[in-house]
C-alpha cells in the first residue's frame, strides 16, 4: 500500500470490481488486497446486485461470530474455491450503497488492524467492529473473594482450552447460568474454587449439577487457592492470557461482564493474585459422591424439592483423581470439532 491510503486502495479496487458485470447471482467478483495474513490474503469483492465486500481468511476450525446479520452489515462465512486454491473467508458485506463511504473507513480500519496482528485476522475484524460498534456496558459492584476465587478457577481452565483452540471460550457456559461450567459437545466440566486451608468440600448447587450430559462424560475441577503477596497468579494477567488466546475479544468480555468483572475495574483487582496449592479432577461417575434427581427418580421418590444445595467432602483418598494424562484426554475431548 506504499504511496495509497488504505481507504484509497479499497475504494480503488471496488471501483475497478465495479466496473465489470458479475455473471451470477451467487457469485462475486474478487480481487486480493496487499495485505497478507498468516492465512492468505484479504481481498475485496462485489457481488451480482454491487454490494461491497471485504473477506477476511480464517482457518477451517475457527468459529465465526453470530449476530451481525443487520440490513446494512452482515458477517458470514463464505469458502472460496478456484481450479488452484481453496480457502475460507470471513464475509463482511454492506447491503446499503448509502453507507458505502463509511464501509470503506471500516474496511480501511480493518487492514491496519491486521498489520499489526497477521497471525490472527479474524481478531483483528472482531477489534475493529467491536470500536465502531461502541458498546457500552454498565458497571456493577466489585466482585467479593469468594467470586473471585470462583472465577479464577474457571479461567484456569479456560485458558487450557484456549491453548488448543481460540474459539473455546464459546465453550464457556457458566456464565450464562448453564448447570456446567464447561458444555462441549460430547462433555461437561464443574469448576470448583476453594480458598479454604483444611478439606475438599466443594458446594453443589441443584440437583443437575452432578449429572453428567446425556452425550457425554462430567469431570469436576478441585482447586485450592491461596492469596498471595508476591508469586502466585494475578487474576487481571488470567483475563489478559485468555483475552490474548481466544479469537473474540468481545465475546469474552461479554462473558466476563456476565459473571461480574468488568475490564474497566481491571486496576481495582490489579493486586489480587493467588497461588494454586492443589488441583484435582475427578470422574463424576457411579461412584462419586452426588445427590441427582434423576438418583431420586430412580429410587422412586418424588422430585418436588428446589433450590436444593448441598456439600460434598473428598478429603479423603477416595474417589481417586485422574491422572494428568485422562486429564489431556478429557481436554482434548472437550474441543472435539462441533457443527457450526
Amino acid at each position: 500500500m506504499t504511496g495509497s491510503t488504505p481507504a484509497k486502495v479499497v475504494e480503488d479496487q471496488w471501483t475497478s470490481l465495479a466496473a465489470e458485470q458479475v455473471t451470477g447471482e451467487r457469485r462475486l467478483r474478487v480481487a486480493p488486497l496487499p495485505v497478507q495474513t498468516a492465512n492468505g490474503s484479504l481481498a475485496t469483492a462485489i457481488d451480482f446486485d454491487g454490494h461491497r465486500h471485504l473477506l477476511v481468511p480464517m482457518r477451517g476450525r475457527q468459529q465465526l461470530r453470530r449476530g451481525l446479520d443487520g440490513p446494512v452489515l452482515r458477517l458470514r462465512r463464505r469458502p472460496l474455491e478456484d481450479a488452484d486454491s481453496y480457502q475460507v473467508y470471513a464475509d463482511l458485506g454492506c447491503l446499503q450503497p448509502a453507507y458505502d463511504e463509511l464501509f470503506t473507513r471500516l474496511c480501511a480500519d480493518v487492514l491496519v488492524e491486521v498489520g499489526r496482528i497477521p497471525e490472527n485476522p479474524l481478531k483483528a475484524l472482531y477489534r475493529v467492529l467491536d470500536r465502531w460498534q461502541a458498546l457500552f456496558q454498565s458497571r456493577g459492584l466489585p466482585l467479593d473473594l469468594e467470586r473471585l476465587a470462583g472465577l479464577f478457577g474457571e479461567l484456569s481452565v479456560l485458558n487450557r482450552l484456549l491453548e488448543q483452540d481460540p474459539s473455546a471460550h464459546r465453550l464457556w457456559r457458566g456464565p450464562g447460568g448453564s448447570r456446567h461450567d464447561f458444555v462441549g459437545p460430547v462433555g461437561a466440566i464443574e469448576v470448583k474454587a476453594s480458598t479454604a486451608s483444611e478439606g475438599r468440600r466443594p458446594r453443589i448447587h441443584g440437583l443437575d449439577q452432578l449429572e453428567s450430559p446425556s452425550d457425554g462424560g462430567l469431570q469436576l475441577v478441585w482447586l485450592r487457592l491461596r492469596r498471595a503477596a508476591e508469586g502466585g497468579v494475578g487474576l487481571v494477567e488470567l483475563v489478559e492470557r485468555a483475552l490474548e488466546l481466544c479469537d473474540d475479544e468481545n465475546a469474552l468480555l461479554s462473558l466476563l461482564a456476565e459473571v461480574g468483572y468488568q475490564a474497566v475495574d481491571a486496576e481495582i483487582y490489579q493486586a489480587l493474585r493467588f497461588e494454586t496449592t492443589e488441583e484435582r479432577w475427578y470422574r463424576v461417575d457411579a461412584g462419586f459422591p452426588k445427590l441427582t434427581g434423576q438418583q431420586l427418580i430412580e429410587a422412586g421418590l418424588p422430585v418436588d424439592a428446589l433450590n436444593v444445595e448441598y456439600t460434598i467432602d473428598l478429603s479423603g483418598d477416595q474417589p481417586a483423581p485422574m491422572g494428568e494424562d485422562e486429564v489431556i484426554d478429557a481436554l482434548h475431548g472437550m474441543l472435539v470439532e462441533h457443527p457450526v
